[in-house]
Formats: structure tokens, sequence, C-alpha cells
């Protein structure tokens, strides 16, 4: 095999729970080429992975992952070979962050209704001083560690999943602001896990072509939820209205019932298009 990367890849700096050290030394492990950061809303743990992997060789991927909202569910958007230093970027993902942790503070406000008293200040010693994001998954997180679930997945379900009691639905960023977003900054926008999508009144296809006229460029159809069957037809959308194809595992650390980092390599191809295409913007 030739050379090969994981693009998507999320760190304690959001919602992850490695940090980019551990990050990069885990990809080199892997046999990695070239990892791709692909944190939500916030780009933080970019430039620490950037001097990081110099020693390692391994070539860091600046991204992001934006949440966008489509009639009664969510889109998630991934940004590639974005300028993340961008000031402007810079001070709008802050803002989502901001959204972020008033979002948090009223699922706890929720969970409270439900008998449940968390304290914010417990959740941030979870999120770390060091996460510029703070996400539902720190919240099911700190209620496995204090005993109101057996698992994170039971979290998710019974408390803060969609149309679970305290679930509470973000910032309304529309599809196209995402994809905005990200081309202001020079970066190849891509429809991030597209089997997570579930909006009754749209299939897939049509939100796709929905997509793809909004200016976004790719769809990860290689993801650790696709199976082959899934990732071949995401494979076929992506032919029919010309995008770029990417894979990812979406680690998140020990987040996730297990360390998914490498589980999904695509070959280095792949990251050329991403970056011919950004460089063609």
């Amino acid at each position: 095999m030739g050379k090969v990367a994981d693009l998507h890849v999320h760190t304690d700096v959001s919602d992850g729970t490695f940090s980019p050290k551990k990050v990069v030394g885990l990809a080199k492990l892997e046999g990695l080429d070239a990892i791709a950061i692909t944190d939500h809303d916030t780009c933080a743990a970019i430039t620490p992975a950037i001097i990081i992997a110099k020693d390692m060789d391994i070539e860091i991927i600046p991204g992001v992952e934006l949440t966008a909202e489509l009639e009664d569910g969510e889109i998630h958007i991934l940004g590639y070979f974005i300028d993340w230093q961008d000031s402007s970027f810079i001070k709008k993902l802050e803002e989502l962050c901001r959204v972020r942790e008033e979002r948090a503070k009223e699922i706890l406000r929720r969970l409270s209704e439900q008998g449940i008293d968390l304290k914010y200040e417990d959740l941030l010693e979870i999120v770390g001083s060091r996460t510029g994001s703070v996400g539902r998954l720190h919240i099911a997180n700190l209620l496995y560690k204090k005993g109101k679930v057996a698992c994170i997945r039971e979290a998710f379900t019974k408390y803060i999943g969609n149309d679970s009691p305290a679930y509470v639905k973000k910032f309304k960023l529309s599809p196209k602001e995402a994809v905005d977003m990200i081309k202001a900054v020079g970066g190849v926008s891509v429809l991030a896990h597209p089997k997570t999508i579930n909006i009754e009144t749209k299939p897939l296809k049509d939100i796709v072509k929905m997509l793809a006229g909004e200016g976004i460029q790719g769809i990860e159809a290689y993801h650790s939820d696709h199976n082959n069957r899934e990732s071949s037809e995401f494979k076929k959308l992506a032919s029919e209205y010309g995008l770029l194809i990417t894979g990812g595992s979406d680690c998140h650390g020990l987040g996730k019932k297990e360390v998914l980092l490498g589980k999904v390599k695509v070959p280095y191809e792949l990251v050329e298009k991403l970056r011919d295409a950004a460089i063609a913007r």
C-alpha cells in the first residue's frame, strides 16, 4: 500500500480525549502519512499538531468541522486546507464556541428537570482548560462519570440525543453559510458522515443535490460508521454530482467505544485532489 491518510480526527481541543501530541504519536504508530485535524468549531489544535508532526514526518492537514441545521436535522460539514489563522474566521469560530457554552448550560438545566443535577463547573473539568469547544460528548462523559448512565451511548439515547428530553438544538448555521465560511478561508467543504443524516422530509440524494448547488465540493464516503455497501452508494452520489471523495475515522480518542484513529485509511491521492481543489479556488 502507498501513502495513506485519515481525514477526520478530533483532539481534546474540542470533544476528543487525546492531546494533539498524542494524536500525532498514535498516527505514527498506525502507519499514517497524513491526518486532518477537524475539531468542532475551533482550530486551536492545528498549530501544535503541525509543530509536533514535523519530527515524525506526518503531514497535518488543517481542517474544521462545522454543524449546520437543515429543517429538523443537523448536517456536519468538514473544511480542508483552510487558512486556520485568518482573524475573521477565528472570530466567527469563537462566537460559535460561545453559543456552544450557552447550549451546554441549557442542556444541564433540562437534565435538572429530569432529576439529574450536574454542575457546570464539573463539566468544565471534563472539557479541560485547553478546550475551545464544549459539546454533547462532554456532557455524556459527565453523566457517565457521575454514574447517571451505564455507558456513553445511553447518555445520548436516554437524555441528550436528538428527540431526547434534554436535547437542545444548536445555533442555526445554514449549510450554505457553513460552506461559505470554509470557502472564504480558501478551504474545500465536504459533507461529513452522510449515513448519520436523518431528515424526514428530504432523502439523502436530494440533500446532496442541494448542497452541490450551494457549493459543497465533496462527500465523506469512507467513515467508521459506513459499511462497504454504504460507501459505494456515497461514491455513486459523488460521481453523480461531481464531488470529491474523502474518508476518515472520526476519532474522538476514548470518547467513543473504541479508539478509531487509523481504522479508516484512504489513499493519499484523495489528499492530493483536495489540495488541488483548494489551490484552484
